[in-house]
This record gives C-alpha cells, sequence and structure tokens, in this order.
C-alpha cells in the first residue's frame, strides 16, 4: 500500500523504451482529441502518452508479461517495490548484474524490480530479450545510474491507481472501445529498409502480416467511430496502408542504433482517424 507521496511531481516514464515516446509528445499534442471517455493504450511500453495525458479512465495492454507485471506492482506494491529497488542499487557492480540477469524466476515483486534495475544499469537502456524471452543486454557504463527513484515511482503508483492493465494483445481493443473512446496505438515500427528490418525488442516479432492486421484493427475502429491514433515509421507500406485516413509527418530522432553514424533526425508518420 502506498503511505507516502511525492509533491509537485508530474507522473512521467520510468522505464527507458525503444521507440518511447518523451521527446515527440509536443509534436502530439495538437492531435489529440479534446474529449474523450475511456483511453486505451494496447502497446504500453514507456507509456509516455499516458502520463501526458493521465485519463480519468483507461485501459493499457501489452502482450510482454515482465512488462504488464511492472506496471501492476507499481501500481499496487510500490513500497516493496521500491525496497527491492533500494537492494539493487546497495549492490550493484557488474558481477551482481550479470547475476541479475542470469536469474529468470522470483515473486512479482522481485521480478518486476530486477525489470527496473536492468533497464537503468543496462547498455543504453535498451529492452531487448532473445528468442526465448531472456534478457541479454550487457551492462551499460554509467557511473552513478539512478536505479531507484523513489519520488517517480510513487507519483506513477498514485496516476496508475485507477487504470486497468492487463495482458493482451491489441485487438483486444474492439471488445470494449466504443465511439466515446480514444485509442492510441504504437506498435513495433515497419522497417524503413532491407537493413533494419529488426521490428521487436523481445521474443515477439511483428511482421508485415501484423502489420496489416493493425490496419484493420484501426479500420473497424473507425468505423466504430473510435478516436483512433496511430504511431509508425515513416515508410510507403504504411502509408498506402493509411491513405484513407489523416497522416501527419513527425520529426523524430534515432537514438538506438549500433552505428552512431546512422542516429540523427528521421520522419515518422502519425495517423489519426478523426
Amino acid at each position: 500500500m502506498q503511505t507516502r507521496l511525492p509533491l509537485r511531481l508530474h507522473p512521467r516514464p520510468f522505464l527507458k523504451w525503444a521507440g518511447g515516446k518523451g521527446q515527440l509528445i509536443q509534436q502530439y499534442i495538437p492531435h489529440f482529441p479534446k474529449q474523450f471517455s475511456t483511453y486505451y493504450e494496447p502497446f504500453l511500453g514507456g507509456g509516455a502518452v499516458f502520463f501526458h495525458l493521465l485519463p480519468p479512465r483507461s485501459r493499457l495492454m501489452d502482450i510482454n508479461p515482465e512488462l504488464v507485471n511492472v506496471y501492476c506492482c507499481v501500481r499496487d506494491h510500490v513500497e516493496a517495490l521500491i525496497g527491492c529497488l533500494k537492494d539493487h542499487r546497495d549492490r550493484h557492480c557488474a558481477d551482481y548484474y550479470y547475476q541479475i540477469r542470469a536469474s529468470v524466476n522470483g515473486s512479482p515483486i522481485q521480478r518486476a524490480a530486477r525489470l527496473i534495475y536492468l533497464n537503468k544499469t543496462c547498455f543504453n537502456g535498451l529492452y531487448r530479450e532473445n528468442s526465448k524471452g531472456l534478457f541479454n543486454v550487457p551492462i551499460g557504463r554509467y557511473a552513478k545510474p539512478t536505479i531507484c527513484d523513489a519520488d517517480l515511482l510513487y507519483a506513477t503508483s498514485s496516476a496508475l491507481r485507477s487504470t486497468h492493465i492487463e495482458l493482451s494483445s491489441f485487438e483486444t481493443v474492439l471488445q470494449d472501445a466504443s465511439s466515446q473512446d480514444f485509442v492510441y496505438l504504437d506498435p513495433p515500427y515497419h522497417p524503413i529498409s532491407a537493413t533494419s528490418k529488426f521490428t521487436s525488442y523481445n521474443r515477439y516479432a511483428f511482421t508485415e502480416t501484423d502489420q496489416i492486421r493493425l490496419r484493420d484493427t484501426f479500420l473497424a475502429l473507425a468505423n466504430r467511430g473510435v478516436k483512433v491514433m496511430l504511431s509508425n515509421s515513416d515508410c510507403p507500406f504504411i502509408r498506402e496502408l493509411y491513405q484513407d485516413f489523416t497522416i501527419y509527418t513527425i520529426v523524430a530522432s534515432r537514438a538506438i542504433n549500433s552505428n552512431a553514424e546512422k542516429r540523427g533526425k528521421i520522419t515518422e508518420v502519425l495517423v489519426t482517424s478523426y
């Protein structure tokens, strides 16, 4: 149970996530619907849009069980989670990092603390799993990583208190979303070239077929009158999929690339049904 509230701290993402939208929010703001009833986010990731909007009613979803567990623990067991993170903070070193990386079992709170710890101390803050679902990123080069930001966790716990968080695929939104609701879709981006075919940071690849299924879900929601927004890569395939909807061009920075020379400004698309 949460016993302390932070003062004047606006909730924000507590994880660094590949494709996180924190730096793009200002470009998104003009395109958010002015009013809606329930907010749905089926590709939760770092949750930057949710933490910006802070909707009174929301359903947050993802297919990554460890990510869903983290959000549930932040919402429901923040005190115990902070205690585990402080223990990781006090014991952090290279040997300890690889010991924790190799561990896969534990209680939900221990698993949540493990993910946050690895996220804060791994190379480039990159969450990545191999085909077996095992975290496989080497340790990062940080002098004093912020492993336990207690005030931020309290703030995000408070923001998540009234949310419904579930392990499910994006198509689940078709079950309940109505014309009064807002759905934001932020899938793994479609590769923009033959040399960028990495489409997932976990065991679940997101293929061209999945992009088409997502478009069909977008269309079904739009036909129902649901306000739908989607972000994706700026490439002919995605623009063709959503050619019947409003497409905005967003300027983004590519921060995660093994080749430093390939990091920099790129364009993405933001698609809306309204």
